[in-house]
């Protein structure tokens, strides 16, 4: 594995697999390498808890549970994790990082689009989702299903981890210079601490711009693809007029008004815009991989989904309002396999589209 600043490309990952710096029981399997990332599998057990927590500094997290343990759950024939609730699970997999290693995680795209939200902690983690550079141990997925109650079993992967050497965030005049060479976008680019993105009320061809979590559903089994009724689960949002409005603590699947490209020497992330423009959460699973949108000839661009949390207020969305904005990183290399190509990519070329688990409406 080389020493190159950047993300962590497909080969590197498996190089560290092999070298024992990333470990599991069962063992790794070639299907959670992605082109920039590593799915991440949830364990045997699951903890109710009866709140979110991290470790902290010089604590395990096997030492907090003592404080928030409710009962713990053998999630090895299946369990059901009910909305509302907080679950803690230990995952497969564990790290051994050199020093000059760091890891972000992150939800998987179907994790992010059913609402629930997973975030990855350490022993001694200070942070969700941020694992230190020369980490030794486990790692834990924190749960709670928002919207609808799931079910759950041991292999199952809701969250994934990118390794990163050094910080290789390009800056807005490297990022508009990209973007002269190799539009990142389908029309003018709004360059601010990243690209921003902006959503589309006004589809061309439908008055269909999104869907609204239904309150009291059933159970979804994370393992059924394609099998769900999206009636059954969501609410048909229509407009004519260009604009919604968003009702506090609803959840919604929208998607960008731009087609979004990312070049196999980088890789994205997906970030809150400014607090300003509205009480709202754009995101839950924000990785894009190198080569998402991206053609035979270049960028021909994929829309991205938007998972819009609205939080105090109800609040008017209009067409064509900035909601956020990705973060572009240079890969340390070009990863052998990219998104869309010779791998199982669900939402490659996408428009507006549920998670993986609802039937095409």
């Amino acid at each position: 594995m080389t020493g190159t600043t950047g993300i962590c490309p497909d080969h590197q990952i498996e190089a560290m697999i092999e070298g024992g710096r990333i470990a599991a029981d069962p063992p790794i399997l070639p299907a959670q390498v992605q082109p920039a990332s590593l799915d991440l599998r949830l364990g045997h057990v699951a903890w109710r808890i009866r709140a979110s927590f991290l470790a902290g500094r010089g604590c395990r997290v096997r030492d907090r549970l003592a404080e928030f343990e409710m009962h713990r759950i053998d999630i090895s024939e299946g369990a059901v994790l009910e909305k509302g609730c907080v679950y803690l699970v230990e995952l497969m997999e564990r790290l051994a990082l050199p020093e000059d290693l760091s890891a972000v995680a992150n939800a998987k795209s179907s994790t992010g689009r059913l609402d629930l939200l997973t975030r990855t902690i350490t022993d001694e983690g200070t942070e969700f989702d941020r694992i230190a550079a020369g980490y030794h141990g486990s790692l834990y997925a924190e749960i709670c299903p928002r919207s609808f109650s799931v079910l759950v079993r041991p292999g199952m992967r809701l969250n994934q981890v990118r390794f990163r050497r050094g910080s290789a965030v390009l800056s807005d005049a490297e990022l508009a210079a990209l973007h002269a060479r190799t539009p990142l976008v389908d029309g003018p680019a709004v360059i601010e601490n990243g690209l921003g993105f902006s959503v589309d009320l006004r589809p061309a061809d439908t008055d269909l711009v999104g869907y609204r979590a239904k309150p009291h559903t059933g159970v979804i089994d994370l393992d059924r693809i394609g099998h769900y009724d999206p009636a059954d689960y969501w609410e048909e949002l229509r407009t004519t007029d260009g604009r919604i409005i968003l009702d506090p603590g609803a959840f919604y699947i929208l998607v960008s008004r731009e087609a979004v490209h990312i070049p196999p020497q980088y890789a994205a992330e997906m970030a809150p815009y400014l607090a300003m423009v509205g009480e709202f959460r754009v995101h839950y699973a924000g990785f894009f991989d190198p080569g998402f949108g991206h053609g035979p000839a270049g960028g021909t661009g994929a829309r991205g989904v938007l998972e819009v949390r609205c939080h105090e207020a109800p609040f008017v969305l209009e067409h064509g309002q900035v909601v956020g904005r990705l973060v572009y990183e240079r890969m340390s290399e070009v990863p052998t396999r990219l998104y869309g190509a010779g791998i199982a990519s669900n939402y490659q070329g996408q428009g507006l589209k549920l998670s993986k688990h609802f039937r095409a409406p």
